[in-house]
């Protein structure tokens, strides 16, 4: 049967792709958001300033912390402290490569950069790409003034090249290699270098000051920085590099229905809950209900455990300045909600065992709620309840994932901040490959988790009105 499919690209899709493809760090991704908050009229706070003046009914605002972590909300038009917050939670993290304080690496002849690993990712999809750097480095002017700045060099430069078959005939039986011996990025050759060392005279060890890192990194990578940022190499005194595939995100499938990109994981759920919160905005919807917000996390792939991270005081600060007494406090947390936006697993038609038989999310096929017994997610019937009505508003789809009994869970953000005593909910959108250098998510879902987010933001405090669950 011959079927007629729209292979038009969903618009909400085609901006995910842009914000990706900007965000190859944490770093990157909160200036994505901070540029696109600004442009439509938020304000930034600074966490050392006063908030008591600044915070006014009917006002947006953002504040950033460490250049990796962003929270943005909007007050209703007749705030008052003690009103409930409706909060997105994601994070942009994501499992990577990542350069070593003292990365100079020499071996037969190759110039090779120390890298350590970051999160639990499929590691051999990083063997044969195109791979280059990205993150901030720590820079100084002529007067003696500091400043971290971002840089993504936009061209591959580092490649970890598997080992030929003729060389390890076994290699497709049981493919496992040293993640320290045998994953180690090639730079370039040495014989590239002789020319600039030669001239270089050797810096005496006793000379160096505490500052320099000039001795911990190939000269060659630090004047490929310097040039970037229009400084000497001298003036780069620290920086924090990810390795990042070059290869853009890119719309694929036969009718464009997949997105192919680094970063779904969580890149998709963060743009969502920003491009949603900057519709709620230019909608105008909010006269009264909750104070909205979004909180882009970092550190979830590795526990959320930094002053960054969901275990961090960001949240509770938020409500306690926002309610700065006790009791204003606990009535605030009482009327919040907080929903956990995170990937989820969509069925792999190659290894359909993975899934439990009555739980298996489809691509393009809706917000998944994520459910837990052991409380790896947060969900629970409430939390549920009001997803499905919220999801509803807008007439979209629900799916439901629970892990095998048989196989062990994952965990977000979600079960850190429902301590704090706020409902939490944890929901995702599906995709394959997940923690690959290249993963699969669905373009039609982008609109999807967009349209839940506004839902979110316009509905929640009435439907929350007219349930009683004390």
């Amino acid at each position: 049967m011959h079927m007629m499919v729209s292979s038009t690209v969903p618009e909400a899709a085609t901006r995910l792709l842009s914000f990706v493809n900007s965000s190859p760090t944490p770093f990157h991704a909160v200036q994505s958001a901070v540029n696109r908050l600004e442009k439509v009229g938020f304000t930034r706070l600074k966490e050392s300033g006063s908030w008591d003046k600044a915070v006014k009914p009917g006002g947006n605002y953002f504040f950033t912390r460490n250049q990796s972590t962003i929270v943005a909300f909007t007050t209703p038009q007749n705030w008052k402290q003690g009103a409930g917050i409706s909060i997105v939670g994601t994070h942009i993290d994501s499992p990577n490569l990542r350069i070593r304080p003292v990365s100079k690496r020499t071996r037969a002849g190759y110039l090779q950069v120390g890298i350590e690993t970051y999160g639990g990712g499929v590691w051999h999809s990083w063997l044969d790409r195109d791979l280059s750097v990205a993150g901030r480095v720590v820079t100084s002017n002529q007067s003696g003034e500091f400043k971290s700045r971002l840089i993504k060099i936009d061209r591959p430069i580092l490649r970890i090249p598997s080992l030929a078959i003729h060389l390890d005939r076994g290699v497709n039986d049981n493919f496992k290699f040293n993640q320290e011996t045998e994953f180690v990025p090639i730079l370039g050759l040495i014989s590239e270098q002789l020319n600039a060392t030669a001239q270089a005279p050797k810096s005496d060890t006793k000379d160096i000051q505490a500052s320099s890192i000039a001795e911990n990194h190939h000269s060659a990578l630090l004047s490929l920085l310097a040039s970037e940022l229009s400084i000497a190499p001298d003036e780069i005194h620290d920086f924090e590099l990810h390795l990042y595939d070059t290869q853009p995100s890119q719309i694929g499938g036969i009718v464009n229905e997949f997105i192919f990109s680094p970063r779904m994981d969580n890149q998709f759920s963060s743009f969502c809950a920003l491009d949603a919160l900057v519709g709620s905005v230019s909608a105008n919807l909010l006269s009264e209900g909750n104070v909205n917000c979004i909180a882009l996390f970092n550190h979830e792939e590795v526990g959320s455990v930094s002053s960054t991270g969901a275990e961090s005081n960001l949240i509770p600060s938020l409500l306690s300045r926002l309610s700065p007494t006790p009791d204003l406090l606990a009535q605030s947390i009482d009327k919040s909600f907080l929903v956990s936006c995170d990937m989820g697993h969509a069925i792999h038609p190659n290894y359909m065992s993975k899934h439990e038989e009555n739980h298996q999310p489809r691509i393009n096929g809706g917000v998944v709620i994520k459910t837990n017994a052991k409380q790896r997610y947060t969900s629970d019937a409430i939390g549920s309840f009001l997803v499905k009505k919220l999801i509803e508003r807008k007439g979209g789809k629900v799916q439901e994932y629970e892990a095998r009994n048989d196989m062990p869970c994952g965990s977000t953000v979600g079960p850190h901040l429902s301590t704090i005593g706020l409902r939490v909910v944890d929901v995702g959108l599906p995709m394959l490959s997940m923690h690959s250098i290249r993963e699969t998510a669905g373009t039609s879902d982008v609109q999807s988790c967009i349209d839940f987010f506004q839902s979110l933001f316009e509905g929640f405090a009435s439907l929350d009105a007219k349930l009683a669950a004390e």
